[in-house]
């Protein structure tokens, strides 16, 4: 028979956990582009299929990037906190996840 009362917290709690991870990553994310560290990606090319980003494109990019950085406001100080702000949410995102999964493995926690 289920218990569909524990069904529904666990429901719930995934639900919840995922939101905030998520959350969390994105909020990193911004955190590192305020503090001018745009995270990029390598144009990607594969035998049969599509070139992900020209090396024109990236070019570019890679110069509005730079031309952002320049105009950025914040002072070396806030930049500076942003950056750790940033980190601290990708810890937290790492620890959630790792928690997570110590949950789901009977033999690490038994």
């Amino acid at each position: 028979m289920i218990d569909w009362a524990a069904f529904l917290v666990v429901a719930a709690a995934a639900l919840v956990s995922s939101a905030i991870v998520v959350s969390l990553y994105s909020l990193g994310l911004r955190l590192l582009t305020t503090a001018g560290r745009i995270p990029t990606v390598d144009p990607a090319e594969f035998t049969g299929a599509i070139t992900v980003l020209s090396p024109a494109r990236a070019a570019k990019e890679a110069k509005k990037a730079r031309k952002a950085r320049k105009a950025n406001p914040l002072t070396a100080g806030q930049k500076r906190l942003a950056l750790l702000g940033g980190y601290a949410c990708f810890t937290i995102c790492v620890l959630a996840v790792l928690y997570g999964v110590y949950l789901i493995i009977p033999a690490l926690h038994s």
